[in-house]
């Protein structure tokens, strides 16, 4: 039997609130306290361990020094809470600050060697790396349009946000498609990236969206399979997801284990 509790020790322990090198490009990083601030990304992004490590007025006055500091700058700026976080009233004290939540998603764990199978596309369809070269602003540009298609917005930001890891991540950071033959040439039907974490045991299984259309076809299980191979072939012991409840369904059946659930909560200035 998997020891659940253990892999969230292990979760929080080894990925929270940790500066990931190498750094993408035009990203910085700057610590309040126990809390992380990443500046350079399309909004900004704050996060913590379990406990902060502060409560009360305290806690207030952090969380508010968040949104000042980008409300400064004219940004959003997404604070990644967990369900198990501490204090427990943390998420009632953002609310109080003007941050909104988004989707809830679960925290899915698993083992990469298990989940390491060969892929299997369906027929027509093919799964490549996405690389640096004369194609890749156009690669870039049609994930970002096919994400922006599944979750009904603006995903621009994905054509540099992406650029920008693959130049700087090396054997690190990978970008997978999935594209299919239509009369009019290769469309994107599914994209997703793998972000390795040296020396943490960990890797994210980030962006795996499909197309409605083309779900329930294995596209979405073999694309795991893929970027599962990639982090065993690197000595990753385990792989992360972050799963909506399209995609958790999915994983589960693979074999990894919902530890917990994590929410952004994001505040926006008004314009």
């Amino acid at each position: 039997m998997t020891d659940t509790a253990a892999l969230l020790a292990a979760y929080d322990e080894n990925t929270r609130a940790v500066i990931h090198e190498p750094r993408p490009a035009g990203i910085s990083y700057e610590w309040d306290g126990a809390l992380l601030r990443t500046v350079g990304m399309h909004r900004g992004f704050v996060e913590t361990p379990r406990d902060p490590g502060v409560r009360g007025a305290e806690l207030d006055a952090l969380i508010a020094r968040q949104r000042d500091y980008f409300a400064a700058r004219g940004e959003a700026v997404e604070w990644k809470t967990r369900g198990h976080d501490l204090p427990a009233d943390l998420t009632e004290r953002l609310l109080a600050a003007g941050f909104e939540p988004e989707d809830r998603e679960t925290v899915v764990i698993g083992e990469a060697a298990d989940l390491a199978f060969e892929p299997v596309m369906p027929e027509g369809v093919t799964l490549r790396q996405v690389t640096e070269g004369e194609g890749l602003s156009d690669d870039l540009r049609r994930i970002a349009q096919m994400h922006g298609r599944v979750w009904g917005a603006d995903h621009s930001y994905l054509v540099d946000d992406l650029a920008g890891r693959i130049a700087t991540g090396g054997e690190d950071f990978a970008v997978f498609v999935a594209e299919a033959q239509t009369p009019s040439g290769p469309e994107v039907v599914c994209a997703a990236w793998l972000a390795l974490r040296e020396g943490e045991g960990f890797a994210g299984l980030w962006g795996g969206s499909t197309l409605a259309e083309w779900r329930g076809r294995g596209i979405y299980k073999a694309m795991v399979a893929r970027r599962a191979q990639l982090a065993a072939a690197r000595g990753v012991k385990y792989l992360q997801v972050d799963a909506s409840e399209n995609s958790r369904p999915i994983l589960q059946r693979l074999g990894l284990h919902a530890v917990t659930t994590t929410t952004p909560y994001v505040w926006t200035p008004e314009h």
